[in-house]
């Protein structure tokens, strides 16, 4: 509804309906806890009783294009913004009829019809995620609020004030709820935060707060109504600290012995349903009898529910990796002639790249440490901000995975960012994001929630920056399901891979090396999209294949030609894309050579070289001739030294060496 009027109107229907929808939640979860002691829910089970009020008293009042964000208590959340209970259940049950088709379960509820996008297992998780929705909807002017939902365990995580910080500073539409019910898991407020005042928390960061007593409704409501109301009218987030208590454990595995039972006792006394409840009886807007109605109608529907979660299917084994990345995905775009070239560099390729992308749709946006008025770490956005201006060209404060979360929320809501960590060693800092929103959320939404994010980041070593900003770790994020990983070397990659990587409905992670920002060479005027799907033959040979990607390219290219010199025709592959890899291109090469070796800057132990030779033998083995070698970095965090840094990674006469050594064991 559109909140025009900051006090409800406490008539028959109203009072009705707010009574019902706490009733309605906590009967619901009296059900799964007993469900649950069944064993017919299993996993975690987090429950809501005593903090009905909340949801009751402020979902209602989102209208259909607002969104919710939730917390992993979320079953009143979902159950307020009108998700189906029998969907809820059956979800909760595993089963194909669920929200999520049985791929999220309790702490994972999902449903695109209704906006609401998600409960989230990762305390703190769905801060930035809010955050990105309501730039979104900022960007594409269209009204709406995005609300979210956490507890104040989460204000200790660096989530928080990294969201809180960005939403303030970019006057986004959010409404935080703090559902503040005293106790994080097992830890009491007073033992884990040094300040227990969780509001002055968000008031430091220049937000509109308030605190309200979440034990009673129509208190939740009115502070609900005014922050929507202030929202609506200024466009800037507020925050409501909902100080409540949670009847029942943290989950239905703790054993509570962290609080006395005389606690929990006298907090139930006050709790909402019942203070509602005898307030409403005694001042004559409900009857007894009418509440007994209520209660009636509301055991028919969990009746119906539980009877549909337990009719319900098994998803097939055979659709256990469905969803993972998108069924459809864009065709592959279309070759053109190149056109005359000039000489430019691998940075301002990229640039280029950025540029055309930014030139052909305006929902493309560029956000970042210092990529504005800096112009970027490796000065390849130089220049755009005046190009394109700052809400195009967004300058980020110091916190990964605020901006990251940030991105791909709004991924979720149809915008196209692309987000640059200014090097993959910060990207640990976003590591959580991008592996447990990024790469699941479609799978885990059965396919409701896509994430057309593309990340951007430096990698590699060779400039003496030693251990801590040299990582190569391009192959640990091959290594998680529901990302595309892309590593461009030559300068039509570096121009053309963003197009293509921004049309792409899932993730995509862009990995460019440091030391090919001033590699020079000819670029087509007419470059443009590219494939990412393929491999690519880089230097073709009948004596061994040299499998690379990224910065070793060129130096595997070098060893082909040094070695042949002496007579040996290596094939060089190019592999452009790190998940899904190409190994079609692979497989034929490796059967026209019979030998294959992967030149690899990540460490040798789990590294995707590791990877590639491991498929090789699994379904190439016997076009083998020699054993399977590589060449990678040497085990050790990378030195600062210039000699020790350069013996430490991937180099031509390395490359030269263990291939001549693999030629000379063969029969």
């Amino acid at each position: 509804m559109t909140v025009t009027d900051v006090k409800p109107r406490l008539d028959h229907a109203h009072v009705r309906g707010l009574l019902k929808g706490m009733i309605r939640i906590r009967r619901f979860e009296d059900k799964c806890a007993e469900l649950y002691t069944q064993q017919k829910i299993r996993g975690f089970l987090h429950l809501y009783d005593g903090e009905e009020a909340i949801a009751a008293g402020i979902i209602p009042l989102l209208e259909t294009k607002d969104r919710v964000v939730a917390t992993y208590r979320e079953h009143g959340h979902a159950l307020a913004r009108g998700v189906s209970m029998a969907e809820i259940l059956a979800e909760m049950y595993g089963k194909s009829e669920g929200c999520a088709g049985g791929r999220g379960g309790s702490m994972h509820l999902f449903s695109r019809d209704t906006n609401f996008c998600g409960g989230n297992a990762i305390v703190g998780g769905g801060l930035p995620l809010a955050v990105g929705l309501g730039l979104a909807d900022k960007m594409q002017e269209s009204g709406a609020v995005t609300a979210c939902f956490f507890g104040e365990g989460a204000v200790a995580e660096g989530e928080f004030h990294e969201s809180m910080n960005l939403a303030a500073l970019w006057k986004l539409p959010v409404l935080f709820v703090c559902e503040n019910n005293g106790y994080a898991m097992g830890t009491a407020l007073g033992r884990s935060e040094a300040t227990t005042d969780i509001s002055a928390k968000a008031r430091s960061y220049d937000v509109t707060v308030e605190a309200v007593d979440g034990m009673d409704v129509v208190a939740v409501e009115v502070a609900a109504r005014r922050a929507l109301k202030s929202i609506l009218e200024t466009g800037e987030p507020y925050f409501l600290e909902c100080r409540t208590y949670r009847f029942r454990a943290h989950s239905m595995f703790d054993a509570q012995l962290y609080r006395p039972k005389e606690e929990v006792a006298e907090w139930r006394a006050k709790g909402p349903i019942v203070r509602f409840q005898g307030w409403l009886e005694q001042n004559g807007l409900i009857k007894a009898e009418e509440v007994k109605t209520i209660e009636a109608e509301i055991d028919a529907e969990i009746e119906e529910a539980v009877n549909f979660a337990e009719a319900g299917t098994d998803e097939p084994l055979s659709s256990l990796t469905k969803y993972v990345m998108a069924e459809e995905r864009p065709a592959p775009p279309v070759g053109v002639v190149p056109d005359e070239t000039a000489e430019t560099t691998y940075r301002d390729a990229v640039k280029a790249g950025i540029v055309d992308a930014m030139t052909r749709d305006d929902r493309v946006f560029l956000m970042g440490e210092d990529v504005g008025e800096y112009g970027g770490c490796y000065a390849v956005s130089k220049g755009l901000l005046d190009q394109f201006g700052p809400e195009r060209i967004r300058d980020t404060p110091l916190s990964e995975s605020g901006f990251t979360g940030a991105g791909i929320g709004a991924a979720i809501a149809g915008m196209r960012p692309i987000v640059e960590l200014m090097t993959v060693n910060f990207s640990l800092l976003a590591l959580d994001q991008i592996l447990n929103t990024a790469a699941t959320l479609r799978h885990m939404s059965n396919n409701q929630f896509g994430v057309p994010v593309v990340i951007r980041m430096a990698t590699g070593a060779g400039k003496q920056l030693a251990a801590q900003h040299s990582h190569s770790l391009e192959g640990w994020y091959a290594h998680i399901p529901g990302l595309r990983v892309l590593a461009p070397a030559t300068l039509e990659d570096a121009r053309g891979m963003l197009w293509t990587a921004l049309e792409d409905p899932d993730p995509v992670l862009i990995f460019e090396n440091v030391m090919l920002y001033n590699r020079t060479g000819q670029l087509a005027a007419n470059a443009g999209p590219v494939d990412i799907d393929r491999a690519m033959v880089r230097r073709e040979g009948t004596d061994i294949t040299l499998i690379t990607y990224g910065g070793s390219l060129f130096k595997t290219l070098d060893a082909a030609e040094e070695l042949a010199k002496g007579g040996i025709a290596a094939e060089v592959v190019d592999l452009r894309s790190l998940r899904p890899l190409d190994m079609k291109t692979i497989f034929a090469s490796v059967a026209k050579t019979h030998r294959a070796l992967v030149v690899d800057e990540g460490w040798k132990t789990g590294s995707l070289a590791a990877e590639i030779g491991m498929r090789l033998a699994e379904e190439a083995f016997f076009d083998l001739d020699a054993p399977l070698a590589r060449v990678c970095s040497e085990e050790v965090p990378i030195p600062y030294a210039e000699h020790l840094e350069r013996a430490a990674i991937p180099q031509s006469e390395k490359i030269v060496t263990a291939v001549k050594a693999l030629i000379r064991i063969t029969p």
